[in-house]
Parts: C-alpha cells; structure tokens; sequence
C-alpha cells in the first residue's frame, strides 16, 4: 500500500494536574528528520519517544510537539530565587544603560521568566507514562491513516501516468513500421544512385544488404519498447506491494526513462520523438509524485 509523507495526528490527555496536547505532524524527505518539541519532565523519555515515532513513521521530516496547560487542581509551587534575583539584576542594568526607568510591575516580569517558577510535579512517574504512551500512540496512527488517505490518491496520480506512458508507447508502432520502410528505401536509392561511381567495378550487392541489415537492427527499438512494457507493468505490481516502497519504485522510474531515452535518441522519426516528449513529461510528474511517497 502507498502511504504519504504527509501527515498529521492529535490527541489529548488530562492527567495529574496537566492537560497534555500531542501533536505530530509529517511532512516529505530523503531522510529522517524528526524534532521533539517537549517539556522539561519529558526529558527522561525523550529517547523512547524517539524510538517510538522512528519505528511507526520510517522517513520523513517530523514534528513532535507536546503542550501542556495546568487545570484548576492546585500544584505546588517554588520559586527559583537566584535565578529570579539575576533576571531583576539584568532588567535594571538593562534600565540603567538605556537611561529609562524601572518599570513599576518588574516583579510580575521576573516570575514571567523561564524556569523562575518552578512545580513539584516536574517529575514523571510510570503511571503517567503509561497513559501518554498511549495517546502518542494514538497520535501517530492518526498520522499513519492521514498518510494512507494522502497515498490513495497519489497512487491513483500514477496508475494514470503509467498507462498513459502505456498508451503513448503503443502509438508508436504505426510510425516504426514506416519508419523502417522508408529508411530502407532511401538507403537502396542512393546505392542506385551512386552505383555507377565505383570506376567499372560493381560492388558487392551481398555486402551491401549486409550493411543495410546492420544499420536497420542498429536503429531497431523493438527491444527498449518491451524493457520499457516490462517496467512498467512492474512499477504497477509494485504499487500493490505491502510496505514502504518509494525508494524501490523511484529505481524502477530510472530503468523507464532509460529506456525512453534511448527510444528518443535511436528514433530518425519526428513523429516518434514528439511521443518521446509525452513519454518524459509523464514519467516526470510520477517522479514528482515519489517525492512525496513514503
């Protein structure tokens, strides 16, 4: 199944004095890149959080962010003293260096400073991680059915592509035949034309078809039409594969337009090459789709 990068996922939890909002949001990259926003009392569980989000969402660029706001139950509550003298010290030099006053209400400032004030309930205990596992883990499976509703239509994007590639590549046979034909007939006229130039020596008609057979299969794209069937029957197979599997399909895209490159550049055909066109304009847009897919 073909899930996105993109994603998001939200869950909340009341819990000892805490009201908790964990929210993750997905978005594309090579590699995996996750940043944890989190309160100081998640610290302890910063790796299993980690290990956690790394094992569900695989790759991409990730956003944890965990909220926390104080309910009405009463928490007990210290004051950091030196911490909150420095900061005072620090707004009236500040005041003093500017030539301003000092505010009236620089007190209400202080306590406003990270870390002056200071809970006793700072500390998670196991119970408490039990229950925020649970929603992170409720948060990511939202991001995991985000992904796959943003696949599905993804994967619908290039099943489109595909067989139009598919279609474009059976528009070519009318040409290829002809094609041929003519080459073969413009080479046998300038052979007739210029027979005579050989100072009454005739040249060897035997070697000569040999050399015209040489140079058709030369230009023959039989076989990159059915290296480029084949790839593209496979990249349809593998859309239907469990797991992730944009790594492996962006390979099966480079074999496509291998092939459809050598297609463009054998084919002495302007029709043909406008289909080439079309062939590389699809196959650029699937591309652009697998940057997205996980």
């Amino acid at each position: 199944m073909i899930k996105s990068m993109t994603g998001y996922g939200k869950a909340v939890l009341e819990i000892t004095g805490r009201k908790l909002t964990i929210e993750i949001k997905t978005l594309n990259s090579k590699q995996l890149d996750l940043n944890l926003k989190i309160p100081g009392y998640f610290r302890e569980k910063e790796w299993e959080v980690r290990a956690l989000l790394t094992q569900q969402l695989e790759r991409g660029k990730i956003d944890f962010y965990v909220g926390t706001e104080v309910t009405g139950e009463m928490l007990n509550y210290s004051v950091n003293r030196t911490l909150a003298r420095q900061y005072h010290q620090e707004l009236r030099n500040l005041a003093d260096e500017l030539d301003e006053e000092y505010p009236p209400d620089m007190l209400s400032l202080v306590v406003k400073m990270p870390d002056v004030m200071q809970t006793s309930r700072d500390e998670m205990n196991e119970h408490d991680w039990v229950s925020i596992a649970g929603i992170i883990r409720d948060a990511v499976s939202q991001v995991d059915e985000f992904r796959k509703g943003e696949g599905k239509v993804l994967e619908e994007d290039m099943l489109k592509r595909v067989q139009s590639i598919l279609q474009l590549l059976d528009s070519i046979d009318p040409f290829e035949k002809n094609r041929i034909k003519e080459l073969r007939e413009r080479l046998l006229r300038d052979f007739s034309k210029y027979q005579g130039d050989f100072n009454g020596s005739a040249p060897d008609q035997n070697r000569f078809e040999q050399e015209l057979i040489y140079y058709i299969e030369k230009l023959d794209i039989t076989e990159e039409k059915v290296r480029l069937l084949k790839h593209c029957e496979y990249f349809l197979e593998t859309l239907h594969e469990a797991g992730s599997q944009g790594k492996k399909l962006g390979f099966v895209t480079q074999e496509m337009g291998r092939e459809i490159n050598t297609i463009g550049s054998k084919a002495s055909d302007a029709e043909i090459q406008k289909i080439v066109v079309q062939m590389k304009d699809e196959l650029e847009k699937i591309k652009e789709q697998l940057g997205n897919i996980l």
